[in-house]
């Protein structure tokens, strides 16, 4: 009788600790379990992420080739050779980091693409910056040629504008001069409306913005502009209307007085056409207090 009362506690017992065996075991396949589903999805993301990392790779690859096709331009601007230059550097720079990380580093990858982003818009402000200067300087030039062969007096003016490009790098450089960020083009009929078709055109109305510059003194101030046809020439050109630009005299199409406060400026001018519209690529360039402030392209087709 005392024999079966104690068999039943230690049987009771052995199924308590099987009970907890097959509890631990089941635990632990558990945990094996999620620790191989989490290395899977580990190894996944590796797998993805250094497809992400040669794929940076190439565009850094890719955007360094374009810093040496772009130091092979006659830029002729030391400033904006040596900010080139210093960003071909920094581009190889973070190439090599780039290559030295490991793929696994999610995080620094991230941020060296977006790194990635902000040196391409960096080169292509550059670049814009030297297509401006350089058409700019070689529109200046043609026109030294032309006065120098009509007045012997406007020689002197001729030197100076071959050389306009560094005097145009010294002036963009000073923080006082304005500069106009954009310009919109409207074409207008004879009834000063809103029209799309070239041979109905009969008035060009540019709107434009002229950025804040609390380092210029505010005041009234003549906006002179100059539109330039596909042939090089200044509509409206007139030997009484011209200012001085760069220790000279220039044509200009149309002048209009501002009141700048040092405030963001938003302003209109109008170019009146009275001759046979022209169709091509065009260019309006605007002058304040001497220097050239904005230039933008625009076209007329048909």
């Amino acid at each position: 009788m005392n024999n079966n009362v104690n068999r039943a506690p230690e049987a009771k017992n052995k199924k308590i600790v099987w009970i907890i065996i097959g509890l631990l075991v089941a635990a632990l396949g558990a945990l094996v379990y999620l620790y191989l589903d989490q290395r899977s999805e580990m190894t996944e993301l590796v797998e993805q992420m250094t497809i992400e990392k040669a794929e940076l790779e190439e565009e850094y690859e890719d955007l360094a080739i374009q810093f040496d096709g772009y130091q092979q331009m006659d830029i002729r601007n030391d400033s904006l050779q040596d900010l080139l230059s210093r960003e071909q550097q920094r581009v190889q720079d973070l190439l090599e980091e780039l290559r030295q990380t490991k793929a696994s580093n999610a995080r620094r990858i991230a941020e060296l693409k977006r790194e990635l982003a902000t040196v391409r818009a960096v080169m292509m402000e550059y670049v814009r910056q030297i297509d401006s200067l350089n058409a700019t300087n070689a529109r200046l030039t043609e026109e030294n040629i032309q006065v120098r062969a009509e007045n012997q007096q406007v020689k002197a003016q001729n030197t100076h504008l071959t050389h306009a490009n560094a005097q145009l790098t010294e002036t963009v450089e000073r923080a006082s001069m304005l500069e106009i960020t954009s310009c919109n083009l409207t074409m207008l009929n004879k009834n000063d409306k809103k029209t799309r078709m070239v041979r109905h055109m009969r008035k060009l109305q540019f709107d434009f913005v002229i950025a804040k510059n609390i380092t210029c003194t505010p005041g009234l101030k003549d906006l002179y502009a100059r539109v330039i046809t596909p042939n090089g020439d200044v509509i409206g050109e007139d030997a009484s209307k011209v200012f001085a630009f760069e220790s000279g005299e220039i044509p200009y199409t149309l002048v209009q007085q501002i009141e700048y406060s040092g405030e963001a400026y938003n302003g209109t001018c109008y170019c009146a056409w009275t001759e046979e519209v022209q169709t091509g690529f065009y260019s309006i360039d605007f002058f304040c207090d001497g220097n050239l402030i904005g230039s933008f392209p625009f076209q007329l087709k048909k």
